[in-house]
């Protein structure tokens, strides 16, 4: 059989080719293809509508082939089509979006490639009908695996009515999620390609609340936990049989509750409910009670008793609206007595409270406590509040005893001056001397350290007792040992010497960590 093309022309110059040499080669070696005819026109091969290469992942879906007629169960399309075809250019975004729908890392074992590629030319299609195809911004567009899965999870939580046609997003509002799709769309390194909703793990179902019970129905019906299931649970709870009894709340009054209660002694509990006037002390309750209080705690010094009884006072003077020069008088009582025990969560309560009773104008303490709340910022280093504290005070406030020593232990402590500080601590009006005890001790630290490197030579521990105010000399020795000084102490010819010069930095690790502390009771 000879081939169908016509013979080739010879080379200019060159000898005609012999029919005899011809006929030597009468079976080719190949298999003899259609050749194109003239290179002008090329084969008419329909494009997809979505803009699928090799050069960015798998092979396209399989197209039907020009050459075979029977293949293709379409005709074949008409001139103005293939020329409208041939002439779709598609932008490097769209093309670059479609790579990374087929990026190894991207790909889902849950969602087949066929589904890929139909939400692939879906997403496109849309877009080029829609004439956004060249102006989207592609990179921010979820890619076709992703919609599929937000696609699954929004059916587990829904009963459409009617299916639901799916557009791709066009814009920045892409980017935002629903709240179940917090945890389907992972990075694209996760080692796990499988969604939250398959695994069971970390179901978002069992964390929403659902309204009118949209919660999916299981295949399988519950086995009811009891004789009668939930259908004859409910006829019967609606028919009146199943009753509960409770106790009626009473509703809010306009005004303030007015107690008519007269016991003096009553327990402090939370209210959870409007209170009733039956179990509220009045004022005049209150006072005898105040007075009680003052005898008992002279006598019995028993603190969980008083401050449970001084929270109860506190609960019926709110509850009742009474601000007063008593109600001053009441937290004022309650502070003092917190100072003395160190009970730093009540003392900020109570003096949250008289601050806001003290701009009343109401009758009180007010320069007494606002030393009290300059030492306490300075005990919990809190600057802030200490300089905002400073500003609001007046002239003659800052005139005032307690005020003014609160002032310079402020001063002594921003100059370095442990000696200054340390007289004050020992001339300390009021119960202010309660609160410099919380960081006293901080503070001989310190000093400590400051002495350790201002005396090489070593130095009596007397006079480590004068001057860091300590009651005695074991008392000066014991804050020694204490804190890692069992060899820097040293009996010579019947005196203790305290050993500064081998010292050295023993100290400051210490002083680190104590500096270190922060108060986080009930700040004011």
């Amino acid at each position: 059989m000879m081939p169908t093309w016509p013979a080739a022309a010879p080379p200019p110059g060159g000898p005609a080719p012999s029919t005899a040499h011809a006929t030597t080669y009468s079976a080719p070696a190949y298999t003899p293809v259609q050749v194109r005819q003239s290179f002008g026109q090329p084969y008419a091969v329909p494009q997809p509508s979505y803009p699928v290469t090799h050069a960015y992942g798998p092979a396209p879906p399989a197209m039907p082939s020009a050459t075979n007629p029977a293949s293709n169960p379409n005709p074949p399309p008409s001139a103005a089509q293939e020329q409208q075809n041939t002439k779709i250019d598609w932008p490097d975004s769209v093309r670059r979006y479609v790579q990374r729908a087929f990026m190894p890392a991207n790909l889902d074992s849950t969602v087949t490639r066929a589904e890929m590629e139909a939400k692939l030319k879906e997403t496109i299609t849309h877009a080029k009908e829609s004439g956004v195809m060249y102006t989207l911004d592609w990179d921010s567009v979820p890619l076709p695996q992703q919609m599929i899965r937000n696609e699954r999870q929004r059916a587990l939580f829904s009963h459409p009515s009617k299916p639901e046609t799916p557009a791709p997003a066009e814009g920045p509002t892409a980017k935002k999620r629903k709240s179940w799709d917090v945890n389907d769309t992972a990075p694209a390194d996760s080692s796990s390609t499988t969604p939250p909703w398959r695994t069971g793990a970390g179901r978002l179902q069992d964390r929403v609340s659902f309204a009118n019970d949209r919660r999916q129905i299981p295949d399988e019906p519950l086995k009811p936990s009891s004789k009668f299931s939930r259908a004859d649970k409910r006829q019967k709870r609606n028919e009146g049989e199943y009753k509960t009894y409770r106790e009626d709340t009473p509703p809010p009054s306009a005004g303030p509750v007015v107690g008519t209660c007269q016991d003096l002694e009553k327990r402090y509990l939370r209210l959870t409910s409007a209170p009733k006037p039956s179990q509220v002390r009045p004022p005049h309750v209150l006072r005898q009670t105040l007075e009680l209080l003052k005898k008992r705690w002279k006598k019995d010094q028993n603190y969980a008793y008083i401050c449970d009884q001084f929270k109860s006072m506190r609960q019926d003077l709110t509850v009742q609206r009474v601000r007063d020069d008593f109600t001053v008088e009441v937290y004022e009582i309650h502070a003092r007595i917190a100072l003395e025990k160190g009970d730093l969560g009540e003392y900020n309560q109570c003096q949250t409270q008289l601050k806001a009773l003290y701009k009343l104008g109401l009758k009180g303490k007010p320069n007494e406590f606002k030393a009290y709340r300059i030492l306490y910022y300075i005990h919990t280093a809190n600057r802030t509040e200490l300089n905002n504290a400073l500003a609001d005070l007046t002239a003659a406030e800052k005139k005032d005893k307690a005020i003014k020593h609160a002032l310079d232990v402020r001063s002594a402590l921003a100059l370095g001056n442990y000696h200054r500080f340390f007289q004050l601590y020992n001339d300390t009006p009021n119960m202010g001397a309660y609160l410099m005890d919380m960081f006293v001790g901080r503070e001989r630290l310190h000093a400590l350290c400051n002495i350790c490197k201002a005396y090489k030579q070593d130095v009596p521990l007397r006079f480590v007792t004068e001057e860091l105010y300590f009651e005695s000399d074991v008392e000066a020795a014991q804050f020694i040992l204490d804190h890692g000084g069992q060899d820097l102490l040293e009996d010579r010819n019947g005196s203790i010497m305290f050993l500064t010069a081998k010292a050295g930095n023993r100290f400051e690790g210490p002083r680190a960590k104590a500096f270190s502390r922060v108060d986080i009771k009930g700040q004011i």
